[in-house]
């Protein structure tokens, strides 16, 4: 039975940089969560695990605008796991507490997807990235219409 979802631990590092390597087809993800720990980025790491197994991840970081908002990327399940609920348990998870603390957390992904985890399309909000694939959950509420990603998202 899997754990429910918390906390990232130290220590839990490199078994995260596994997670995301085996979970998609190249370097990227494992390489932006890097960046943005280096960078000070993170605002929050979460992992599910099932005994001693990591079965996915998720990471929060600051976005630079509109100040106070969060930018999920990436949300990994391990290959041998996915399609059975845990990435969506996890994100649900999350816009339930981004609505329940006021918390607006933007994702760029699968419309569908996040969209059934509670997230919305963005509207009126300009974005580096395709704003067709970009969703929000919480208010949402700005003065500031312009995404601006931490840098670790261009790097």
């Amino acid at each position: 039975m899997t754990d429910f979802m918390r906390e990232m631990r130290a220590g839990e590092e490199d078994a995260v940089e596994a997670l995301l390597r085996a979970a998609f087809p190249g370097p990227d993800e494992a390489n932006l969560v890097r960046h943005l720990r280096k960078s000070g980025a993170i605002a929050g790491e979460q992992v599910v695990t099932e005994g001693d197994q990591l079965l996915g991840y998720l990471a929060l970081s600051q976005m630079i605008a509109p100040k106070g908002w969060l930018c999920l990327a990436p949300v990994a399940v391990a290959p041998d796991r996915q399609r059975q609920g845990i990435g969506r348990r996890m994100c649900r998870f999350l816009a339930g507490w981004a609505e329940a603390a006021g918390q607006t957390i933007v994702v760029l992904g699968e419309p569908g997807f996040y969209q059934r985890c509670g997230f919305r399309k963005a509207e009126g909000l300009t974005s580096p990235f395709p704003v067709d694939h970009t969703l929000v959950v919480g208010p949402a509420k700005s003065k500031e219409p312009a995404l601006v990603y931490p840098k670790a998202f261009g790097a």
